[in-house]
């Protein structure tokens, strides 16, 4: 699906449909009247039928004369004053009933909507990565996929005049990002079959191969002889090699300290030898959505063409039961020097983060935030709508904040206080990989927090918003939108 800005003359707009807001059940906008008056008073007639839902995202069909064959009237709500919620609802509906339309072309009037709080280029932005969301398949591994035609495969984003060259601008942002997305959602669907640690280090070279980035994989000997013994010790159970992968996306000046974004890539998570139950288990294939979510950003804000130094650090392996796993009790040396007990197997995500975040620190970063599918406890907490958000640096934690607000992929700000450290102390080592049940994701984070004195750092624990179950199953290519969010922000301050 392709979106592009355009100023028009509505009345005089050739298409095959046309997407018409309305207000309130009642009201349409400036161009929504346009269009009315240009077509004798039939939207209006349409309206006062009582066919169309007050609930945002009803659609209603009005079958016109030339030059526009088709007005697709698209709720906003019961209120006159529109949310984002209901905008987003509007934006899906009637992209949804656009769909099912034999028109390959649509106009939008939808930027004409004033939402609260947000401005015009945040409606042209919602439009574009909500239309693109409702337009993802993942059909690949389908003997035979839809032979239903994607449409409208052309949108076209009705705007004033004045303000074409910054819309221009927003747009062809807002599809770099939902090609992230779609990146992320593409390598987090992939059974684990296919998509292993070896699998996700060709990807990433074919996007510094596209975007001209430096690419660096690390195999086992390299992570062996830089002591990585928490990383190795969950990819022992497994035939397939671990990776880490080390992605440099070079915007600014080569001295201008970079952000490095390191995700969890667990490409499939058994528990190793404690042992996921099987229901569900299928669902951890996704435990790598934090590596896709890194590719994704990256592949984002190399199509921007952002002024920032980047680096993906992406730790990749299996986590899987043989006579070479890990057993609870077993001992470990990380990088860093410091010792774990490995009380539960499955407790596998910050094993191979620890070793990531001590190698971030040769990057002299500007920050370092890690993402990862890493606690059912941050599930149980925030549940599916806000990823986790844990950081000791308030300022670092409300640019992140705000990036999740902006882009519509909200966190929430976590506890990372001193007294849960006494949860993982360990009488046998320099700390257990677990602290019990009670505030499961909050001691997860601690124990990540221990391998980042050296930089500012943030965790994202996002095992509640990577991925969707039941009938709508499949990863959601989140957070990339509020990593790029806010890596358009710090490369706009400079």
């Amino acid at each position: 699906m392709q979106f592009s800005t355009k100023a028009l003359s509505i009345e005089k707009v050739r298409t095959g449909c046309v997407i018409v807001p309305v207000l309130a059940g009642r009201e349409f906008t400036a161009g929504g009247a346009l269009l009315d008056t240009a077509h004798g008073g039939a939207l209006k007639a349409a309206l006062k039928s009582g066919d169309l839902e007050e609930k945002a995202g009803a659609t209603l069909l009005v079958r016109t004369d030339k030059p526009a064959k088709r007005a697709l009237l698209v709720s906003l709500g019961e209120r006159r004053e529109v949310s984002e919620k209901s905008f987003r609802d509007a934006v899906a509906g009637a992209i949804q009933a656009a769909g099912a339309l034999a028109s390959d072309d649509a106009v939008s009037l939808l930027g004409e909507v004033a939402v609260a709080g947000r401005d015009e280029s945040w409606t042209l932005a919602t439009q574009v990565l909500v239309g693109r969301a409702q337009a993802y398949r993942f059909e690949r591994l389908k003997s035979k996929p839809s032979e239903r035609a994607l449409r409208p495969t052309r949108v076209v984003l009705c705007v004033a005049k004045a303000h074409t060259t910054r819309s221009h601008t927003t747009v062809q942002r807002a599809v770099a990002i939902a090609n992230g997305v779609d990146l992320a959602r593409d390598l987090g669907n992939l059974p684990g079959n296919v998509c292993t640690p070896t699998y996700l280090a060709h990807s990433a070279g074919e996007l510094a191969t596209e975007f001209n980035l430096r690419l660096q994989v690390l195999e086992e000997k390299q992570m062996a002889a830089l002591r990585m013994g928490a990383l190795l010790s969950v990819s022992k159970g497994s035939e397939q090699p671990p990776k880490l992968i080390v992605l440099h996306y070079q915007g600014a000046a080569a001295g201008k300290a970079p952000v490095v974004l390191a995700g969890k890539g667990v490409t499939f998570d058994s528990g190793g030898i404690s042992i996921k139950p099987a229901a569900e288990m299928d669902e951890m294939k996704f435990d790598m959505c934090g590596a896709a979510s890194v590719l994704g950003t990256i592949r984002a804000i190399a199509e921007m063409k952002l002024k920032i130094n980047v680096i993906g650090l992406i730790p990749t392996c299996e986590n899987l039961p043989s006579g070479r796993a890990s057993k609870p009790g077993d001992i470990v040396t990380t990088m860093s020097g410091q010792t774990v007990e490995i009380l539960n197997t499955d407790a596998e995500g910050r094993l191979i983060l620890c070793d990531a975040l001590t190698y971030a620190e040769r990057f002299k970063p500007a920050a370092v935030i890690d993402i990862a599918t890493l606690t059912g406890a941050c599930v149980i907490a925030l549940g599916h709508h806000r990823s986790g958000l844990f950081s000791p640096n308030d300022a670092l934690a409300t640019e992140l904040l705000e990036a999740g607000r902006e882009s519509a992929d909200p966190c929430w700000r976590m506890p990372l206080d001193d007294p849960y450290q006494e949860q993982i102390k360990s009488p046998f080592a320099d700390m257990a990989n677990v602290g019990g049940r009670a505030g499961g994701a909050v001691t997860a984070a601690c124990f990540l927090q221990r391998f980042t004195k050296a930089y500012d750092w943030a965790h994202l624990d996002i095992a509640g918003t990577a991925w969707k179950s039941g009938k709508d199953k499949g990863a959601t290519g989140r957070p990339v939108p509020l990593l790029a969010s806010f890596l358009i922000s710090r490369a706009t301050r400079g």
